[in-house]
Parts: structure tokens; sequence; C-alpha cells
């Protein structure tokens, strides 16, 4: 894998997060995408996962179709936005597997869009380990900002890969749930998840996406 020429995450969980997004294949808004999506059951709600021809580019989780729907749309308003549900099967069974485990790896393409602030942030919610928290004062120390931490909440906030990029690790302050794009319910049912998982196991898994 050339860093410089490919657009990667490595997630291997307990250790540094590794991303390098180099471009994508799409401007601001999803102009000049073809975003194609399916909606898949998972133990946490409805997965939406979208992909561009080069990776997957989206990621949400709620119990409501039409909101994740609306959500991807308001995302990507510029982009040609279409369900094929028969091209992201294969893909999307994988993607559910790991979010309920039952896969120890996953390795898949990615096609995101990042400032170079975001991207330092999201490297740092792929180094905490499963079914553990940072505070966003704690990230923003980790990246020299002491004063960063609203700065880090947006950037977590904008992250497009729900629980691939494990944004739901991150709390407040005090230890309290806070700010979870896709509700605090889900977040809390993700740890728990995740605690119970680690400590049944005794080991974390790993999550590699490439392109």
């Amino acid at each position: 894998m050339n860093p410089g020429s490919r657009n990667y995450l490595r997630c291997a969980n307990g250790a540094d997060g590794q991303l390098q997004v180099v471009s994508a294949s799409y401007a601001a808004g999803g102009l000049g995408a073809r975003v194609a999506y399916t909606i898949s059951p998972s133990e946490f709600g409805l997965l939406l996962l979208a992909a561009t021809a080069r990776g997957i580019c989206w990621l949400g989780i709620h119990r409501c179709a039409a909101y994740l729907e609306s959500e991807l749309r308001a995302d990507f308003p510029k982009a040609t936005i279409v369900r094929d549900d028969d091209a992201m099967r294969e893909l999307a069974a994988r993607v559910v597997a790991f979010v309920g485990d039952t896969s120890a790896s996953l390795d898949l393409p990615l096609d995101i869009r990042a400032t170079p602030f975001q991207l330092a942030v999201w490297r740092e919610l792929c180094a905490i380990p499963p079914g553990t928290t940072r505070s966003y004062g704690e990230i923003a120390q980790r990246l020299g900002r002491a004063r960063g931490a609203r700065a880090v909440g947006r950037a977590n906030g904008s992250n497009p890969l729900a629980v691939l990029i494990p944004c739901h690790r991150v709390v407040g302050a005090d230890g309290k749930l806070t700010g979870y794009r896709w509700g605090l319910e889900y977040k809390r049912r993700l740890l728990e998840h995740e605690r119970a998982i680690s400590q049944g196991r005794g080991r974390t898994g790993e999550l590699l996406l490439s392109l």
C-alpha cells in the first residue's frame, strides 16, 4: 500500500490508526459522483451503506430508513443517488457482520473527503480501543490543541462512516454520552456491545479499510 497514491484507513484497535486521504473521486456535496446504496438490518437497527465506484463513502445507523435516506441526500446534495440492493448486497453483508463482531477483521475500499484536521481527529478515533472512551478535550490535547475540544466535536460530528470510524467512543469531559448524530441510545448500545465482546474474547478486533 502506497500512502502517497491511495486513500486508506487502517484501524488496528488498541494501536494508532492510520488514515490517508489523497483525494476523493467527487467534489464538495458529491458533485460528479454516482452513489449507490442499500439498507440492511443489524442488531442495532438499520444500516445504510453507500458507495461510489471507488469505495465506501457513507454509513449511517438508525431505526428509520426514510431518515437515513434523507441524511444521505443531505450530505450528497449534488450527487446522483440510486438504491441498488443487488450491487451492494455482498459489501453490506460484510459490514453488518463486522458491526455485530462476527468477523475479526474487515478490508474495504474507501472514498471520502476530509480536511487535514478532520483526518487527524479521525485517526485518534480509530486509536480508541473498543468499549473504551476518550473525551473531546483528551483528543484535542493529543493533537496539540488544548483549547480545541469544540473543533474536535465538529470534526467528530462530520465523520461519514458511523461505527467504522468509531465516533461513538468520544464522550464529554464528565464522561457522559453526548453529541452522537445517530442518537445517544445507539451510542450507549454500541459501547456496551463492544465492552461485552472485548471482555468475552480477551482481545480486540481489527478494522482495515483501503483503496
